[in-house]
């Protein structure tokens, strides 16, 4: 038989009946077992293959997190004794910073270290004044208003002289004024020092507090 007669007898089949399923001419039979061989691997990638290729998608997104977390602890590790040599260093460093933060049974000495400073620098402390307590976040604050009767050289002097006490007192806010009476100035300042909160501490049990 020949291509062409082949093809004419494909035309010409009756293929609506299904009873003549199994005498289907070779090449409808070739033909329809292609298709079907194509719908069963079109199924089998689109349930099967398609959920590999996700999890296999998944896995190497993994993979590649893995990888850079394995990088920074691998530097991390081999830059662990210098890590260790600043934590060191903070820790003294921060130690040493606690120290010169005084507590509240060092304020008397602290009024006592102040009123040494005026002395030495020539001029006189004529009121000094305790303020409220000022809660933060990691320390307390304490507000201490300083009048001082003498020069602008003696003024010079006693804020030097704080600024170089071993404990933390900052300044603020001064007003200077020619006193009444003599030819000598008064100056008001605020000073501020501060002691550290210790961790569970509150407002309600430190000594103070805000009013």
């Amino acid at each position: 038989m020949s291509l062409q007669e082949s093809f004419e007898k494909l035309r010409e089949f009756d293929y609506q009946d299904p009873n003549k399923l199994g005498v289907w001419p070779l090449p409808a039979k070739i033909i329809a077992c292609v298709v079907i061989a194509l719908l069963i691997l079109g199924a089998a990638y689109y349930f099967k293959i398609r959920d590999i290729n996700s999890s296999l998608a998944r896995v190497q997104m993994e993979e590649r997190n893995l990888r850079t977390s394995f990088t920074t602890k691998a530097t991390q590790a081999a830059n662990l004794e210098a890590y260790r040599a600043q934590m060191e260093e903070m820790q003294a460093s921060f130690e040493s910073l606690l120290a010169r933060l005084p507590s509240d049974t060092e304020v008397p000495g602290l009024l006592e270290d102040i009123d040494a400073r005026s002395i030495e620098s020539g001029s006189s402390i004529q009121n000094i004044e305790l303020g409220s307590e000022v809660d933060q976040e990691y320390y307390v604050e304490l507000p201490i208003k300083i009048n001082l009767l003498g020069g602008y050289h003696d003024f010079g002097n006693f804020v030097s002289g704080i600024a170089g006490m071993p404990r933390i007192v900052t300044l603020h806010n001064f007003n200077i004024a020619r006193h009444q009476g003599s030819g000598d100035l008064t100056m008001e300042i605020m000073a501020r020092t501060y002691h550290y909160r210790q961790p569970g501490d509150s407002g309600d049990n430190m000594g103070g507090g805000n009013e």
